[in-house]
């Protein structure tokens, strides 16, 4: 057996020509595998229910649960890569996912279906921070341009390329397994990833002893969960008092994360976000244009999927196809994004916000009368949605860090990533919840499915709308180009 790499160091000679491009191949299948999983169960939602029993909150749960849990993942993951080694946390995160991959395969009922999907973004938290460290310490600097364009397309590309998969493999219906197939299907690109990964990718870590700041991440994490629950659990609770007490509680914790930072810091330590940068207007706006951005983006997909296969009859392969124009639109302006970034980069998240409001405003007009859509009819505003996703997915983060000291990059962008899977399960839980109780007001009015559901759906265009052209008017206040951290 080939002996595994040795940790880069400043003899080791950088990753290049066929080796990195292996390497690469490995991080961003997985990284791609991750992302995935937080889309590809929107078109199997329907399924899901039907099968498992489960509820409006549980589909919620089931997509807000996974991208939380990367989300708190991703806040000691980068950490735990720089002390114990990139390469190391990238193989575990790995394995994590997997394993949880085949508890969600196996799941028989939807509370076990939650925690394993829990488990999957845990696992996902740990691998993501490590492809930036990985690239970062590893690649050549004339190839690490490239390797982060290919990981901003990799992010775009998987959020609309889910549940395109998602309805192929349940018409498929691979081996009798329906909608668990979407969760098998990790297995044998896991392992493939684990056993080239432990040959190929080399180790690295952060020069020096690394403290890990676990209280702070607590802290967030605790704030992240005093925010969703009651957005997702309230409507069925009854929005009891102190389901707004807890609501309410979450502003107080996030003051009490900041002040602990500042605190660790005045020690000498190493606080997950240090609470100068947000006096950095770049950060500042890159920060809430995500969570904006990536909030209206993460619930689209779960809701599009049940007005088409609820409200109108299609099957998770019809609705995955609907959703193919989003994805080629996706696919032609990424090249564009990544290419002009170092050019023109607020001008092209400033477009491709505006081009997805002019999406979803296409979509409510479509569905105005009330009638279910023609496919081609269809076909135009999705397809318009992905030019402008390609637009903005791969360049924001570069385009905030070019605002930002060199030194704080790395953080910066741990922070960033880490919003944006905060973002979709914060649009799943408030928009969701729009969702589901127009739904039932319309079904207790005496709406039938089709236009509970399609009322449902328009109801929560306008927010879209709203949130990304919110997100263009914030990223005005970004650097005018994506370049090196000043």
């Amino acid at each position: 057996m080939t002996p595994a790499p040795r940790a880069a160091t400043a003899a080791s000679p950088l990753l290049s020509g066929r080796t990195a491009i292996v390497v690469l191949a490995v991080i961003l299948a997985a990284d791609f595998m991750e992302l995935l999983d937080a889309t590809i169960v929107s078109v199997a939602a329907p399924a899901i229910a039907g099968d498992l029993g489960a509820d409006e909150t549980a589909l919620q749960w089931i997509l807000a649960g996974y991208t939380l849990a990367v989300g708190a993942g991703l806040i000691t993951g980068g950490g735990l890569g720089d002390r114990f080694g990139r390469r190391r946390v990238f193989l575990l995160g790995l394995t994590a996912f997997m394993l949880a991959s085949a508890g969600c395969g196996l799941a028989p009922n939807p509370e076990v279906l939650i925690a394993m999907r829990v488990a999957q973004g845990l696992g996902g938290g740990l691998m993501i921070p490590q492809v930036f460290g990985i690239i970062r310490a590893s690649f050549e600097p004339g190839a690490r341009a490239g390797a982060l364009g290919a990981y901003g397309a990799v992010l775009g590309l998987a959020s609309v390329a889910g549940p395109l998969l998602g309805g192929v493999l349940l018409d498929a219906d691979l081996f009798g397994l329906g909608w668990r197939a979407i969760f098998w299907v990790n297995i044998p690109i896991a392992l493939v990833g684990l056993v080239v990964g432990i040959l190929v990718i080399p180790e690295s870590r952060a020069p020096g002893r690394t403290r890990l700041d676990l209280p702070g991440a607590l802290l967030a994490a605790t704030a992240a969960v005093l925010l969703l629950l009651p957005l997702i659990q309230g409507r069925d609770w009854g929005w009891p008092w102190w389901s707004l007490a807890v609501l309410a509680l979450s502003a107080p914790t996030v003051a009490l994360f900041i002040a602990h930072e500042r605190r660790l810091l005045a020690r000498g330590g190493r606080p997950i976000l240090d609470p100068a940068l947000l006096r950095l207007r770049a950060f500042t706006a890159g920060l809430s244009a995500s969570l904006l951005f990536f909030g209206a983006l993460g619930s689209f997909f779960l809701l599009l999927s049940l007005y088409l296969q609820l409200g109108t009859g299609r099957s998770a392969l019809d609705t995955g196809l609907v959703i193919l124009p989003y994805a080629v639109g996706s696919i032609i302006t990424s090249g564009i994004g990544a290419r002009f970034a170092d050019r023109a980069g607020r001008a092209l998240l400033v477009s491709g916000a505006l081009v997805l409001a002019a999406s979803q405003a296409a979509l409510l007009v479509l569905l105005q009368d009330g009638a279910a859509p023609s496919y081609w009819a269809l076909a135009a505003p999705m397809f318009l949605g992905g030019l402008g996703l390609g637009l903005t997915a791969p360049s924001l983060i570069n385009v905030v860090l070019s605002g930002v000291p060199a030194k704080d990059a790395g953080a910066v962008g741990g922070v960033l990533t880490t919003v944006t899977q905060v973002g979709n399960a914060f649009g799943v839980a408030v928009l969701g919840a729009v969702f589901f109780a127009r739904m039932e007001d319309a079904v207790v009015g005496g709406a039938d499915a089709h236009l509970a559901y399609t009322d449902a759906f328009t109801s929560i265009l306008p927010w879209q709308v709203a949130c990304y052209v919110a997100a263009a008017a914030l990223m005005f206040l970004l650097p005018r180009r994506a370049s090196e951290p000043r």
